[in-house]
């Protein structure tokens, strides 16, 4: 129906209504709209309200119409960590940890990051399509319309771009949106190792320069951390790509407290994310300047790791949101349900909050709080259906996919009845 969908008499349209990141006690304000509504037309939310006052005066035979009777109706999630585009897998390393090895261990004695560098620079552009759609189709099916997608796993020209190029044909394909990151600094290669700085040079001169040329990228990120980049190498780095158009992400002190956080506000970052070691005077810092905190407890829960402090944070006035950095080491994992019982049991997040994680916060992380995240009017129409009454029942649940329905700019695009 060329993205015309209307959606009525929801037990709950839980809107998420906002533009901006939310902060502190704002992330417990879902907007709910009981017996609500919601009309998207040509892919666009038109009208939302309750379904009596909304829809009289509209000709329902003009759009496809969803009757939510007894169902809870939200934003699309929207995932926005994952290094979704990779190939190979590293199951062994997991077994690994489970008698005791570090994730920092297993990346000296060459596995980590590493391992999977060499498995993607085998694999053809066509297997990392093929790999990634399957990916995709399994964030759909738990209601993620946006994910960020990272480069990272080749730490070489051709690859890193390959990386990218398949992002680009599978965001010009698929239903789910790709915001595309470039993590070029994301370990170093052998050849570089005690010459970080001349592999931040190399970054720069010759491979982040080719992914600006082809705008095959938004975001630029680095992973600040012992072991890989130092906090200047990392201010380096990132100050070159702001100067190049890129808009910045960090994976902050995550294993150890470095000062990423800090860096992310001094650099006015749209998302630091991990955080697991972040500093008190860190997370202020981001709340003053308004860098969205995304925490991964997918990881934290993986690796057997403290988990981020969430409630701290929220409780400082940071804008918090959760992502499941889907990878093949650390989180091979693209379960939202996961993420929600982790967040709402072990890190003490209301449910509400974990929401507003999930959709608007996600979005602001992207810097498209303005177009997704929440179901406002003239956003896309980008909405989950889920099988039960209530919100409530996502954590409740637990583990277990709610979802339904999910419409992706006012296209049914999932619907689990007819799987």
């Amino acid at each position: 129906m060329n993205g015309n969908l209307i959606i009525k008499n929801a037990s709950q349209l839980v809107t998420c209504s906002g533009f901006k990141p939310k902060c502190g006690k704002d992330m417990s304000d879902l907007h709910i709209i009981n017996d609500g509504a919601v009309v998207i037309e040509e892919g666009i939310i038109k009208a939302l309200g309750k379904t009596g006052d909304t829809l009289p005066d509209i000709d329902e035979s003009r759009y496809f119409v969803i009757d939510a009777e007894g169902k809870a109706v939200l934003p699309g999630f929207v995932d926005s960590h994952t290094h979704f585009v990779f190939g190979g897998y590293r199951a062994q390393e997991f077994s690994w940890r489970l008698r005791g090895d570090s994730y920092m261990q297993i990346m000296e004695r060459g596995g980590g990051i590493i391992n999977t560098v060499l498995s993607t620079r085998k694999a053809t552009k066509n297997e990392l399509i093929e790999s990634g759609r399957k990916r995709l189709n399994s964030m759909l099916s738990f209601g993620v319309t946006t994910v960020e997608g990272k480069s990272g796993y080749g730490l070489d020209l051709d690859t890193e771009l390959k990386q990218l190029e398949v992002m680009k044909d599978l965001d010009n394909s698929h239903p789910v949106d790709i915001v595309k990151t470039f993590l070029g600094a994301h370990a170093v290669t052998k050849e570089y190792k005690g010459r970080e700085d001349a592999y931040i040079d190399y970054v720069i001169d010759e491979v982040m320069h080719k992914v600006a040329e082809r705008k095959l990228a938004e975001f630029c990120d680095i992973f600040c951390e012992k072991g890989v980049f130092s906090v200047e190498q990392s201010r380096r780095l990132l100050r070159q790509a702001k100067e190049m158009g890129f808009k910045l992400k960090i994976h902050a002190d995550e294993i150890v407290q470095l000062g990423g956080a800090e860096l992310a506000a001094e650099l006015d970052a749209d998302s630091a994310d991990h955080l697991l070691y972040a500093s008190d005077k860190g997370i202020r810092d981001m709340a003053k300047k308004g860098v969205v905190a995304t925490l991964l407890p997918g990881t934290a829960f993986s690796l057997r790791e403290s988990y981020a402090r969430g409630r701290y944070m929220i409780d400082n006035n940071c804008a918090v949101a959760l992502a499941t950095d889907l990878n093949p080491g650390s989180c091979f994992s693209e379960s939202i349900p996961l993420i929600f019982a982790l967040a709402t049991l072990y890190m003490n997040m209301t449910t509400e909050e974990a929401i507003t994680a999930l959709t608007i916060n996600g979005a602001a992380a992207l810097d498209r709080a303005d177009i997704i995240g929440s179901i406002d009017i003239g956003k896309y129409g980008d909405v989950v259906v889920l099988e039960f009454p209530s919100y409530e029942y996502i954590p409740y649940h637990i583990g277990v996919n709610t979802v339904e329905k999910v419409i992706k700019k006012g296209e049914l695009v999932f619907n689990k009845e007819k799987e």
